[in-house]
């Protein structure tokens, strides 16, 4: 048996799983994001198996965590909407948007955001940053058009590079960008998803999240959407 003590930002991630946990109501079909910060709240979802109607999951590997758990998983197009989907994030800022896509998710991760009322965002307080671009931002790209996107990106300042040997769930290649302060982010969103071929940016600007839970030392701190 396993007893070694979590580290420091384990236990981070585990109090801000507990908090997201809280937001949860029976009867509900919950989205489901990618991530460390989310496998640390589907580890938590054991007892709510027979409580929630389903899931709707983001990725292949969080479907089979799901599942082990004996919750239902339902195809998106099975629904109208969500009442809630919870996912973590690479960067946040203070606004609430976000970089996402470290798990090469973020093509369904961005449109169950779209279908849900409420997105939480978790995330230890190493994530939470004062611009976004240090993390490189991460681009969903057909992979034939991976080196006309590349100049295109180039043209807009990044330097991107190609993710090698990592295929997306949807049969994608991912441009990781590199060199970005981000002072306009949903400018910038805009721009990028205006390239041919990108299937989408891993910036989450135009649909931010409502709420952000941030694991510290100290406990979990919330931080809201400016009015």
């Amino acid at each position: 048996m396993n007893t070694q003590a979590p580290d420091a930002q384990s236990l981070k991630k585990q109090r801000v799983a507990q908090a997201a946990i809280q937001h949860l109501s029976d009867g509900m079909i919950l989205g489901v994001g990618t991530g460390s910060t989310v496998n640390a709240f589907i580890d938590q979802l054991g007892p709510w198996a027979r409580r929630l109607a389903g899931a709707v999951s983001s990725s292949d590997a969080s479907t089979t965590k799901l599942k082990t758990l004996g919750i239902p998983i339902v195809d998106l197009n099975a629904v109208d909407g969500l009442s809630l989907y919870i996912d973590g994030a690479d960067e946040a800022n203070d606004r609430l948007e976000l970089i996402k896509g470290g798990g090469a998710a973020l093509t369904r991760e961005k449109i169950v955001a779209a279908c849900a009322e409420r997105f939480i965002c978790i995330v230890d307080e190493s994530k939470l940053v004062p611009y976004l671009g240090a993390f490189p931002l991460p681009v969903e790209v057909i992979p034939m058009a991976r080196r006309l996107v590349s100049r295109e990106l180039a043209r807009l300042g990044g330097q991107p590079t190609h993710r090698a040997g990592v295929v997306t769930d949807n049969g994608n290649e991912i441009l990781d960008v590199h060199g970005l302060r981000i002072t306009d982010a949903v400018g910038l969103e805009s721009r990028i998803n205006q390239i041919t071929g990108v299937v989408t940016v891993g910036l989450f600007a135009a649909r931010p999240a409502d709420l952000l839970l941030v694991g510290t030392a100290a406990g979990v701190r919330e931080v809201r959407r400016p009015a």
